[in-house]
C-alpha cells in the first residue's frame, strides 16, 4: 500500500512538478471559504493561460447564487456539487463574444460554426482549468473536476443563462480539503507514451497496473477495493448521465460544431 499513500517521483523535480505529481481528487471540503485575493489570483491564472490563435474563446462562470448552484448540482447529479463548500467555477467555451465582434464589423460568422473553432475553444477551456488546478494545489487547496455537469447540458445552459455559440464543458470545485485520499495510480509510461509511432499494447505492464489499481480504495466506497482498471473500462465506459447526454444535439442547438 506504500505506493498509494505517497506520490510517484520523477527524475527531475521542483516545487511545481512535485505539486503536479501529488495531485489528488478532493470531493470533501471544509466550510472555510477561499479568500477573495485567492479567487482573484486563480481567475488571473486562468486568463493568462495559453489560447489557440489568441482567440481567447473562454468565459469562466463563478457560481455564488445558491439557487444557481443547486441547478448545477442537479445537472451534475454528484452530491459534493451541492451545498456551499468549495468555490464552484464553470468553464465555458465562448464563441459568442467573437461572433458579436465580427457581426459589428460586418464579418462572416460562418467560421464560428465550424467544429475546428469549437475544438480550439475546448483547448482554451481545458488548458485554463488545468492551470487553475496547478495554482490552487500549489497553495495547499484541493480540487475536483466536474465533467459530470454534462449530465444535463440544457439545464446547465438555462441555469447559467448562456447565449448561443457557448457551451459549458466542465466545472471545477476548489476549496480547503476535508479528506486525505490515496494517490490513485496512473497507467505507466510503457502503455501511454511512445516515440514516432503508436505503441503496441504492453500487456505485462497493463496486468501489473491492474494489480496496483485493485489495491486502491476509492473514498466513495471506503470499505471496498476497486476493480482492475481494464475491468472498469469494459464495464463502466460510456455509462452514467454525462456519458450519455445529447451533447452533439445541444452543441448544434447552440450553433456550434455545425460543420
Amino acid at each position: 500500500m506504500g505506493a498509494l499513500t505517497t506520490p510517484e517521483t520523477t527524475a527531475v523535480t521542483n516545487s511545481t512538478i512535485a505539486t503536479q505529481m501529488a495531485h489528488r481528487t478532493i470531493r470533501a471540503f471544509t466550510s472555510e471559504p477561499l479568500a477573495p485575493e485567492v479567487v482573484d489570483t486563480l481567475l488571473d491564472v486562468a486568463r493568462h493561460s495559453a489560447t489557440s490563435g489568441f482567440q481567447q474563446q473562454l468565459t469562466i462562470i463563478r457560481v455564488l447564487d445558491p439557487a444557481v448552484r443547486e441547478e448545477v448540482h442537479a445537472a451534475s447529479g454528484q452530491p459534493y456539487v451541492g451545498g456551499s463548500r468549495g468555490e464552484l467555477l464553470v468553464f465555458v467555451v465562448d464563441l459568442y463574444r467573437n461572433a458579436l465582434i465580427r457581426q459589428r464589423a460586418g464579418a462572416d460568422l460562418e467560421p464560428l460554426e465550424r467544429t475546428n473553432l469549437f475544438l480550439a475553444g475546448m483547448e482554451d477551456a481545458v488548458i485554463a482549468a488545468q492551470n487553475v488546478v496547478v495554482a490552487a494545489e500549489s497553495l495547499g487547496l484541493g480540487t475536483v473536476y466536474l465533467g459530470s455537469v454534462l449530465g444535463d447540458p440544457r439545464r446547465l445552459i438555462r441555469a447559467l443563462r448562456l447565449p448561443e455559440r457557448t457551451f459549458p464543458v466542465l466545472g471545477l470545485l476548489v476549496g480547503h480539503p476535508d479528506q486525505e485520499p490515496q494517490y490513485k495510480p496512473r497507467l505507466p509510461r510503457a502503455v501511454t507514451c511512445a516515440v514516432d509511432s503508436y505503441p503496441e499494447l504492453d500487456e505485462a505492464a497493463l496486468e501489473e497496473y491492474d494489480a496496483r489499481v485493485e489495491e486502491y480504495y476509492d473514498l466513495r466506497d471506503a470499505n471496498r477495493r476497486v476493480d482492475a482498471w481494464t475491468t472498469q473500462i469494459v464495464r463502466a465506459l460510456g455509462q452514467g448521465p454525462a456519458a450519455q447526454s445529447p451533447v452533439l444535439e445541444v452543441l448544434h442547438e447552440q450553433r456550434l460544431a455545425l460543420r
